[in-house]
């Protein structure tokens, strides 16, 4: 039923789009048989508005996988570099949230673990609306910062990393399948700064799956229950993504193409210093204005990945 509204909605979208077009035809025709220059800028206003809805449907096109309409989860760690590189996953962490609110995701974060003296180690953040996934996907590698740390009293110059997941979040029933004697769940105290809102009570879950060696926690809600509900969404998540990894690591060996995940791959460079430019090396999109990326103008790059995508993915007879 949930494939039928889909699929419903979209035929809806795109006959309302040529009734749309239609209409505007119509207007111009009786513009130019009754000379009535006084209808020209309706008709122009109406054009360039289906325009602009058939370019962000045609965009859609392109988020045509299995999975892409479905909510996602990220997921943020802070590489080597210290205190810089925990800084860094911070900034990431806001830049993410900043494009979700944006495009009107409901963005939730799912747990959060600080840095020691500022930033934080890693985060994973829930993002629920239609194709939030499909966007999301092309987000996923390492992320290269190059700036002058404001932690460092000579002001050196810096390059910190950050590593980001996205993943599917599990929506049918028994989709993943797990074994709850292969579970390890403990309750911890949540982390905080201290003061009037430290956690005095047991609330934080982690989750440990032996068979696979995945780890997952949350500790952002007060409710015990809640933290468990969100962990166990995580662990289906990423066991998920697991089983997509060997999907996508089978078609590349049965194409001959090798698939690095490596830390040592960026996909995208953000430089703040000697000069400004934000580059995906995937693409070779770029922008010499990072301030505005960082504030979560993300779009541009995910809809150059997207389209540069077309054709990769052939189907495996």
């Amino acid at each position: 039923m949930q494939r039928l509204s889909a699929l419903r909605s979209r035929v809806d979208t795109w006959r309302a789009l040529e009734r749309r077009a239609s209409d505007a035809a119509e207007l111009l025709e009786m513009a130019i048989e009754e000379e009535d220059e006084s209808l020209a800028p309706e008709a122009t206003r109406e054009i360039e508005a289906i325009e602009n809805q058939l370019e962000s449907l045609e965009f859609e096109l392109h988020l045509a996988g299995e999975y892409d309409r479905r909510n996602a989860i990220l997921a943020i760690h802070a590489g080597a570099g210290g205190t810089d590189a925990q800084d860094w996953a911070d900034m990431l962490l806001r830049m993410y949230i900043r494009w979700g609110e944006r495009r009107g995701f409901n963005v939730d974060v799912l747990d959060v673990t600080e840095g020691e003296e500022a930033g934080i180690k890693s985060a994973t953040v829930e993002f629920k609306g239609d194709y939030a996934y499909g966007y999301l996907k092309s987000e996923r590698g390492v992320h290269r910062l190059v700036r002058l740390s404001p932690y460092s009293a000579a002001g050196s110059r810096e390059t910190s990393f950050a590593k980001v997941e996205v993943l599917p979040e599990v929506e049918a029933s028994g989709e993943v399948e797990i074994n709850p004697d292969d579970l390890r769940i403990d309750v911890f105290r949540a982390s905080g700064h201290g003061g009037q809102n430290v956690q005095k009570n047991a609330t934080a879950i982690r989750i440990t799956h032996h068979p696979t060696g995945i780890v997952v926690s949350c500790q952002n809600e007060r409710s015990q229950g809640r933290n468990r509900e969100s962990a166990m969404k995580v662990l289906e998540a990423r066991l998920l993504e697991l089983e997509l990894i060997r999907q996508e690591e089978e078609k590349a060996r049965l194409k001959g193409k090798h698939v690095d995940m490596a830390w040592g791959n960026q996909i995208r460079s953000y430089v703040l210093h000697p000069y400004k430019m934000v580059k995906d090396h995937r693409s070779d999109y770029e922008t010499s204005d990072p301030a505005a990326v960082l504030d979560g103008d993300l779009d541009p790059f995910i809809q150059a990945y997207l389209k540069s995508q077309v054709g990769e993915e052939e189907v495996i007879e």
